[in-house]
């Protein structure tokens, strides 16, 4: 099981332009739908919503692909 984060939590994540981080500012216990797509999420597998600290841009995750900063 991954490790699991709290709204507010300071977080790192790989991208395809490589390392962003971020803060949670959302946790997702249940199926959403996300910029038009359907994301799985449960209380064993949350998906995180995490505003990036450079830009504005949200990104949703799961635990797995998050590692807490500092």
């Amino acid at each position: 099981m991954a490790e699991k984060f709290k709204v507010g939590d300071h977080v790192e994540w790989n991208s395809e332009a490589g390392k962003v981080s971020g803060k949670i500012i959302a946790l997702h216990t249940k199926d959403f739908t996300y910029k038009g797509h359907q994301r799985h999420a449960s209380e064993d597998d949350p998906q995180y919503e995490i505003k990036s600290d450079k830009t504005d841009h949200i990104a949703a995750h799961k635990g797995s692909a998050l590692h807490i900063l500092d």
